[in-house]
C-alpha cells in the first residue's frame, strides 16, 4: 500500500521538544524500525489507523488490551451508559461489588478482588500482600520476566537504587533445580514465588510452563508458607477462561490481571484466595481513579462475552491458521522462522539473526503491506479478526519474505556477510 508519514514525522518533531526522548516506555524511539508510526488516530475491530490515515491489521492489539476488537459496540455502550450516570465519584458504585462477584465466580482460586489501573499496580500489590501475610521480605522470580515498570521490577536500571531491588532472588523459568536453589537461598525469609503464565520474555523464544515446574512452585510455597503469585496481566483470558495455570492443575494464592479485562478501558486487578484475605485487607493501596465506574461497566460486559461466546476457540483456531501458513511460506522462501509462544500470543524470530536485522526488515515489509507485526515482542490475536484477515496477512507475509530474500540476494558478498553475521562479533 502507499503510505504517507508526514503527520507522524511532524508529531515526532513536536514531541521531541516537550516529551523526554520524544517517547517513553514500550513505544520509545528506536525500539521499532524507523518507518513504524509513533502516533495513531483510531481503531476499529482488528484494524488500526495511524496519524496519517494508514490502515493496518493490528497484531499488537494495543500490546494486549484489545481482546474483542477496538471500539466494540456492546462494551463501549456499557461504558458510555455508566459514564452518563457517573464515573469518578467520591466512592465506588455497586458495579465494583458486581465485578468482584463475577471474577470470583470465574477464576477458581479467587475468593476476593481488589481493583486498580495498571499491571504494575496489581503485581506490586501482590508482592505487598505476600509480605504482609508472611511477614517476610524475599521474592523469588524468573530471570528476564517482566512484572511491570516500578523500581522493584523495571527492566531498566536508570534512577533505580540497590535498595529498590533488594530482597529478590532469581531463577531460570521452567528449571526446577534452579527454582529449588533460589527458594533454599531465601530460607525462612521467603515471602512469594512469582511466575508468568508462560515464558514471554522479549527478544527470545517463548516457552510453555512444564507441569513439573508449576507443581514444584506450588509445592515449595506450601512447604515454606510463601504465597504463589501468577502474573496474568499479559495473558489473562487469552489462554483460558480461568487462571492459565488451572490448565496445569495448579492454583496460585494470588494472581494479577490487566490489559484485556475491560477490552481497552483502564483496569487491573489483584485476585486472591482466603489464605491471603486478611493480609490484603491490612495493606494501604489506593488511587484517585481506581473506583471509576464506567471502566467497571465495560469490564462486566467484557466478562460476559468471555463467558458466553466462543472467542477463545475462534482466536485459537486463527492462531493455528496463521502459524501453519507462516511456516509454509517461510520455508518456501528459504527462511527459518521460529514461531514460539501460544498461537494466540505468537512471537516471530528468524534463524541466524543475532541483531534482528532480518526481523526488522521483514516487519517493515509487512507494515508497508498493511500488517502491523512486532520484530521482538510477543503479539496478540483478537476476536474481531477473521479468516480473511489471517489469509490477507499470509499473502503479505509471502510478499515480505520475497522482498527480504531479494534484499539479501542483491547484496555484495561483503555486504551479505555483514548482513548475516552482524551482531555475532
Amino acid at each position: 500500500m502507499d503510505r504517507t508519514n508526514s503527520r507522524d514525522r511532524e508529531l515526532r518533531d513536536r514531541a521531541a521538544a516537550v516529551i523526554p526522548g520524544g517517547m517513553y516506555g514500550h513505544q520509545s524511539v528506536g525500539l521499532l524500525p524507523d518507518d513504524y508510526p509513533q502516533f495513531f488516530e483510531r481503531g476499529e475491530g482488528a484494524h488500526l489507523w495511524d496519524a496519517d490515515g494508514n490502515r493496518y491489521l493490528d497484531f499488537m492489539c494495543a500490546y494486549g488490551p484489545n481482546l474483542f476488537g477496538y471500539a466494540h459496540p456492546e462494551i463501549d455502550a456499557a461504558f458510555v451508559r455508566q459514564l452518563e450516570k457517573g464515573d469518578t465519584l467520591t466512592g465506588p458504585t455497586a458495579l465494583m461489588v458486581e465485578l468482584a462477584e463475577a471474577l470470583t465466580g470465574m477464576v477458581t482460586h479467587a475468593d476476593w478482588a481488589i481493583f486498580c489501573k495498571n499491571g504494575s499496580d496489581a503485581t506490586t500489590m501482590a508482592l505487598t500482600t505476600a509480605r504482609a501475610h508472611t511477614r517476610r521480605r524475599i521474592v523469588v522470580r524468573a530471570k528476564g520476566a517482566y512484572h511491570g515498570a516500578l523500581p522493584w521490577c523495571t527492566p531498566r536500571p536508570a534512577g533505580v537504587i540497590d535498595t529498590d531491588r533488594s530482597h529478590q532472588i532469581f531463577y531460570d523459568y521452567n528449571d526446577v533445580a534452579s527454582l529449588e536453589a533460589a527458594v533454599a537461598e531465601a530460607g525462612d525469609d521467603l515471602a512469594a514465588v512469582f511466575a508468568a503464565p508462560f515464558k514471554h520474555d522479549a527478544f527470545i523464544d517463548q516457552s510453555d510452563p512444564t507441569p513439573e515446574y508449576a507443581r514444584k512452585a506450588r509445592e515449595l510455597c506450601d512447604r515454606t508458607g510463601a504465597l504463589l503469585v501468577v502474573d496474568e496481566v499479559r495473558a489473562g483470558f487469552r489462554l483460558d477462561r480461568d487462571c492459565s495455570w488451572s490448565r496445569l492443575g495448579v492454583q496460585p494464592d494470588l494472581s494479577s490481571w490487566g490489559k484485556c479485562v475491560a477490552n481497552g478501558h483502564p483496569l487491573s486487578i489483584l485476585l486472591g484466595n482466603d489464605k491471603a484475605r486478611a493480609a490484603a485487607a491490612s495493606i494501604y493501596v489506593t488511587g484517585s481513579f481506581w473506583y471509576q465506574a464506567a471502566t467497571m461497566a465495560a469490564a462486566l460486559e467484557t466478562l460476559r462475552l468471555i463467558r458466553e461466546t466462543d472467542y477463545l476457540e475462534r482466536i485459537t483456531a486463527l492462531g493455528q491458521r496463521l502459524r501453519d501458513g507462516l511456516a509454509e511460506r517461510a520455508s518456501a522462501a528459504g527462511f527459518g522462522l521460529r514461531q514460539t509462544g501460544p498461537g494466540v500470543m505468537p512471537l516471530f524470530l528468524f534463524d541466524d539473526d543475532p541483531d534482528l536485522r532480518k526481523g526488522f526488515c521483514w516487519s517493515s515489509e509487512m507494515l508497508s503491506r498493511g500488517v502491523y507485526v512486532h520484530p521482538w515482542h510477543n503479539m496478540f490475536l483478537c476476536a474481531a479478526m477473521t479468516e480473511a484477515d489471517i489469509d490477507g496477512a499470509l499473502d503479505a507475509a509471502e510478499a515480505s519474505f520475497g522482498a527480504l530474500k531479494r534484499q539479501v540476494r542483491d547484496l555484495t558478498p561483503v555486504e551479505k556477510l555483514a548482513f548475516l553475521s552482524a551482531g555475532a562479533r
